[in-house]
């Protein structure tokens, strides 16, 4: 399946661009789409671990699957005060 990853704030920064599209199997999870994104912008390596994954709208973990009709969107954690 073909997914449409949305990038917030550092992590658009980083990918150099507002979205991206991947290539996933069937059937992946929310830690496959990490990996594919480390391999396909490696910029995005700083954050990618704590990087929070929301798919239609709701918070994803790492092994929630991905739907194949899914908006993605990718933002690192808020800081400051």
């Amino acid at each position: 399946m073909i997914v449409r990853i949305l990038f917030f704030a550092k992590a658009r920064d980083l990918a150099g661009a507002a979205f991206a599209e991947l290539r996933l199997e069937d059937g992946a999870t929310v830690a496959d789409l990490r990996r594919a994104l480390g391999h396909a912008c490696p910029a995005l390596a700083p954050v990618l671990p704590r990087m929070h994954v929301a798919i239609n709208n709701n918070y994803a973990a790492d092994p929630d699957a991905i739907p194949a009709d899914a908006e993605i969107a990718c933002f690192p954690p808020v800081s400051g005060g």
